[in-house]
C-alpha cells in the first residue's frame, strides 16, 4: 500500500480528534501532503473510523487517483495547498465552540480571535474569517485560498475551522488550540477579562515567529 506510514498517521490523527469529541457524526476532514499529491479522508466516514486503505489519493493535478471517494470539501484542501507550498497538512472540523465562535457577528476578518493566552498567539497567529458560503460551493475554496496567503488558521462563518500547518501534528495541535480558545472566550464572556496587551503579543510573535 502506497504511503502506508502516512496513511496510518492520518487515521491516528482522525481517531484522536474524534476521541476529543471534535468531529461529531461524519463531519470534518483531514489531509496530508505526500510526494505527488495528497491523501485525504473519504466522504461520509466518521473521523474515528478512518481506514488506511480507504483514504483518497489526490494527484498533483487535483484528480482522484485511488481510494474511496474523497470528502466533498476536498476543494478547501486543494485551495490551500495550491497557494502554500510550506503547508503539509490540513484539518477541517465542526467542533462545537469554534463553530459557535464562527457564528458571532462583527468578527475582525483578519484577526478574529483575541489574545486570550500566549498559546492562542503562538499556535494560531492571526485567525481569519471568510464569509458564509453553503457547504460544497466551490466559491468557498476561492475564499479560503485567498485567506491562506496570510493565515494558517481560518474560520468559515457559520460553519467551522480550517487549520493548516507544516506537519500533521502541528495542524492537529493548532486546531485543538483554536477550539480551546473559543471555549475560553465563551467561559469568560460577561466577566472582566484581561487579554494580553499589544506589547505582550508583539513579543510572542517576535520570539516564536507566530
Amino acid at each position: 500500500m502506497t504511503y502506508s506510514s502516512e496513511r496510518e498517521a492520518l487515521c491516528k490523527a482522525g481517531a484522536h480528534l474524534s476521541a476529543r469529541g471534535l468531529s461529531p457524526g461524519t463531519s470534518g476532514n483531514i489531509s496530508l501532503r505526500v510526494e505527488g499529491g495528497w491523501i485525504v479522508s473519504p466522504t461520509n466516514v466518521a473521523m474515528g473510523n478512518l481506514e488506511p486503505e480507504s483514504l483518497a489519493f489526490i494527484d498533483a493535478n487535483g484528480a482522484h487517483d485511488g481510494g474511496a471517494a474523497p470528502t466533498k470539501e476536498k476543494f478547501l484542501h486543494a485551495a490551500v495547498y495550491a497557494v502554500r507550498n510550506d503547508f503539509g497538512a490540513i484539518v477541517h472540523l465542526h467542533s462545537t465552540h469554534a463553530v459557535a465562535y464562527a457564528c458571532l457577528r462583527d468578527l475582525d476578518a483578519s484577526d478574529a480571535v483575541p489574545p486570550i493566552t500566549p498559546y492562542t498567539v503562538m499556535r494560531l497567529g492571526r485567525v481569519a474569517v471568510v464569509p458564509y458560503v453553503r457547504p460544497g460551493d466551490p466559491r468557498l475554496g476561492e475564499l479560503v485560498g485567498e485567506a491562506a496567503h496570510r493565515h494558517h488558521a481560518i474560520l468559515l462563518a457559520n460553519h467551522g475551522p480550517v487549520v493548516a500547518a507544516t506537519s500533521l501534528d502541528a495542524a492537529v495541535a493548532a486546531i485543538e488550540e483554536l477550539e480551546e480558545s473559543a471555549k475560553l472566550y465563551f467561559l469568560l464572556h460577561g466577566h472582566k477579562t484581561q487579554f494580553l496587551t499589544d506589547e505582550q503579543v508583539d513579543e510572542l510573535r517576535e520570539v516564536f515567529a507566530s
